[in-house]
């Protein structure tokens, strides 16, 4: 686990690194309005559905039964892997045309908001990435079985360095408009989807793996397959919907050049709470507290859930209650300080990487009040992670999609009250708490099947974490305040950010030495054995 954890986090970190680069290239060629709200909603149409369908419901339900099947049946796995990316590849090209033609007819008969054509516009080029990462997020799936981390770890990287040099030579080498540029854009997604599938071929040809279209739909292995994955599609993705569910809801209560300042509603003239633009504030904020998500949470769990389910597929349930308690440790001792650190430094991030070009400090300052609140559910989505694939390693998804569904409800309720008092910051507020309402059902859910408690553990440890936490943000806060009064640029801020996160770092982590929190050396790999 630990050394899949690693592989993933060393790749995950340059992702992200490029994935930072990436965004600040889209603030300077696009700036923070009407494009790249636009965009940013168009791309998540295919994001969404490789969490729903990829690395979401497709991945999770298939990797407990695909171990089961190789450590039982080596010959029928392999039949089975070939079968499942077969029916998804079919499955969601009949998706992609059926979205392809709603466009169509919008077009053709509906047409009549700029803001709207614009982003459908963009939709229908990257509808084909749907299918691509979706396939790729189960190959990785297969990979990731075979404790092989590497490959699917890196392919993120491939999509964040075709944007990249899209909008670079769309928009330095070719001097485009942002209007072209955009669509240029959406054009290497797909091209980057491709590139991506390819990269795990070889790989998995070393593990034995040949792909070939296969039908075998009616094996047990892939009806059990099916029985998981639809509630799956809910359970694993509550924290995807709600977020899409702030953009649109964003996308419908703000004001912009076309709709005007105000609506009509039963006569009376109401408003917009939300400000033009605000989408690409959220998608931005998002980007951020996902940072620290993918690099920790996400990846803990991708290298965490193949060890769960090889444990339920032995019937060792005291080594998978081991492996859930190790994991949700593990989770709040990097989830904490996490939150804490991008509470403290995210107004000089977002200064650093986005204002610039088209992206001004009123932008900056929106996006940071969206990402303090996403900030304050950073525990509740590192924790979802863990949990949910607590379940899905025991071949069960019902119960992380009635939580998921009780949260979307609660999330929904939240937004379209929240908006009218806080505006954006009310959307992510909603969707952070939310996560914990999720998280604390299904730790009691987790708590009544095994009729053990995996919350003493973690309490048992947390008052450290919060001492070294605490310390942690008091040096920061001290370097802050010593740091002089440099130009608002892009080194200057790079320079301010090692400054603070470099001790913070070092400060917590020597925090949990002397106070000998368990966790740091579960992470580190020098655990008892």
């Amino acid at each position: 686990m630990v050394k899949g954890f690693r592989q993933i986090a060393l790749f995950t970190v340059l992702s992200r690194i490029l994935g930072f680069v990436r965004d600040m290239a889209f603030a300077n060629f696009l700036g923070g309005g009407r494009l790249f709200g636009a965009w940013a909603i168009a791309f998540k149409i295919p994001n969404l559905s490789r969490r729903l369908f990829g690395e979401g419901a497709a991945s999770a339900s298939f990797i407990p039964v695909y171990s089961e099947e190789l450590h039982h049946r080596p010959d029928s796995a392999k039949t089975l892997a070939c079968t499942v990316v077969t029916v998804v590849a079919v499955i969601l090209a009949i998706i992609a045309l059926l979205g392809e033609a709603i466009i169509w007819i919008y077009f053709s008969f509906i047409s009549n908001d700029p803001k709207t054509d614009l982003m459908l516009k963009l939709a229908s080029i990257m509808l084909p990435y749907m299918i691509l990462i979706c396939v790729v997020a189960i190959l990785a799936g297969i990979l990731n079985t075979h404790r092989h981390f590497a490959m699917p770890a890196a392919a993120p990287m491939v999509l964040n360095i075709f944007i990249i040099g899209s909008l670079c030579f769309s928009g330095w080498i070719m001097s485009l408009k942002p209007g072209r540029i955009v669509y240029v854009v959406a054009v290497s997604v797909v091209v980057a989807g491709i590139i991506q599938l390819l990269m795990q071929i070889i790989p998995l040809r070393r593990n034995g793996i040949h792909l070939k279209p296969s039908w075998q739909v009616k094996s047990e292995g892939f009806r059990r397959i099916l029985i998981l994955m639809g509630p799956m599609i809910i359970g694993l993705t509550a924290t995807q919907i709600n977020t899409l569910a702030d953009d649109i809801i964003a996308w419908i209560f703000s004001s912009s050049a076309a709709k005007g300042e105000s609506f009509m509603f039963a006569g009376k003239e109401i408003l917009y709470p939300l400000a033009s633009g605000v989408n690409s504030h959220l998608y931005l904020a998002q980007r951020l507290y996902q940072f620290p998500l993918g690099l920790l949470g996400i990846s803990l769990a991708t290298a965490i859930f193949p060890v769960m389910s090889a444990d339920a597929a032995k019937n060792d349930m005291p080594a998978l209650v081991k492996t859930i308690s190790r994991g949700l440790r593990g989770t709040v001792f990097v989830a904490v300080p996490a939150t804490a650190g991008l509470i403290l430094v995210r107004n000089i991030l977002v200064q650093w990487a986005f204002e610039r070009g088209e992206f001004t400090s009123e932008a900056s300052a929106a996006t940071s009040v969206a990402l303090l609140f996403y900030s304050f559910g950073l525990c509740g989505f590192f924790l979802q992670q863990i949990v949910t694939r607590a379940f899905y390693s025991l071949q069960q998804s019902k119960a992380p999609a009635r939580t998921a569904m009780i949260a979307v409800c609660i999330n929904l309720v939240l937004n379209m009250t929240l908006i009218w008092y806080m505006g954006a910051g009310g959307l992510a507020l909603s969707t952070a708490l939310c996560s914990y309402v999720q998280v604390i059902l299904l730790v009691a859910m987790l708590k009544k099947q095994f009729n053990t408690s995996f919350w003493k553990d973690v309490l048992a440890t947390l008052p450290k974490i919060i001492i070294a936490t605490a310390l942690m943000y008091a040096a920061g806060s001290l370097i802050m305040k010593a740091l002089p009064d440099w130009p608002a640029n892009f080194i200057f801020g790079a320079i301010k950010l090692i400054l603070i996160v470099a001790p913070c770092t070092a400060v917590y982590t020597m925090a949990a030495k002397l106070l000998k929190i368990e966790a740091l050396s579960l992470l580190l790999g020098r655990g008892k054995k």
